[in-house]
């Protein structure tokens, strides 16, 4: 007998004012074999520490930004993906330096919010990639010369994962790519992100660059 592996749930609390909407991030997740969506209250699902992802729909306040500087304030572990306002792609950059890992359109259907948080939950910013690169052009301009210093006691194990983050490899392909599990993927990004004293994986990558915390080596060493 054949017994199929047992799928963790994770909970995504979903946030908006506007009930109509609400109702309809209802059909966005229905039949999802891992997302359970928890409804509530910005201060409830806040507290409740089940909740790691929030699907933040911002799209009618004027307030956003700060609406997810309190979010990230208050539970900095919390991933948000945020429907903001439509606008140009500075609005993008701002959220996402705000603490976003997804930034989509108001109008953005089910299928696109869907995809957008499977993305994160797999360790991946949704964003267009040219975006993604003007905000490492100003990280990188803006960075030196108070870069905090990293640790260099790094694992072997943490430049491993270190090295597939830099390649965009989400957590999910780290995974694969080393043979562990997706959750120990997760412990070694966080060990990375408090060493290195940033809180995004994007943030990482400039600060391995320019800290020199990445060596120059071949990558044939991340397969065992």
């Amino acid at each position: 007998m054949i017994v199929p592996p047992v799928v963790s749930a994770t909970y995504l609390g979903v946030v908006s004012v506007e009930p109509i909407r609400l109702y309809g991030f209802c059909s966005v997740f229905e039949g999802h074999p891992t997302i359970l969506p928890e409804f509530g209250e910005l201060h409830t699902l806040l507290v409740n520490p089940s909740v790691q992802y929030l699907l933040l729909d911002l799209s009618s306040s004027s307030g956003w930004l700060e609406v997810q500087a309190f979010v990230r304030r208050a539970r900095p572990d919390i991933r948000q993906i945020v429907l903001g306002p439509a606008g140009n792609d500075e609005l993008v950059l701002q959220s996402i330096a705000a603490g976003a890992r997804a930034y989509l359109d108001p109008n953005a259907g089910p299928h696109a919010i869907r995809i957008a948080v499977e993305s994160v939950m797999q360790g991946s910013i949704w964003a267009p990639r040219r975006l993604l690169s003007i905000l490492i052009d100003r990280l990188l301009t803006n960075a030196a010369p108070a870069v905090i210093q990293v640790q260099r006691s790094l694992s072997p194990r943490e430049r491993q994962v270190l090295d597939l983050i830099m390649v965009a490899r989400s957590n999910r392909e780290i995974a694969v790519e080393l043979g562990i599990e997706e959750r120990t993927v997760k412990s070694y990004v966080a060990s990375l992100l408090k060493k290195s004293g940033v809180d995004n994986r994007v943030a990482l990558s400039v600060q391995a660059t320019q800290d020199s915390m990445r060596e120059s080596r071949p990558l044939n060493h991340l397969r065992r």
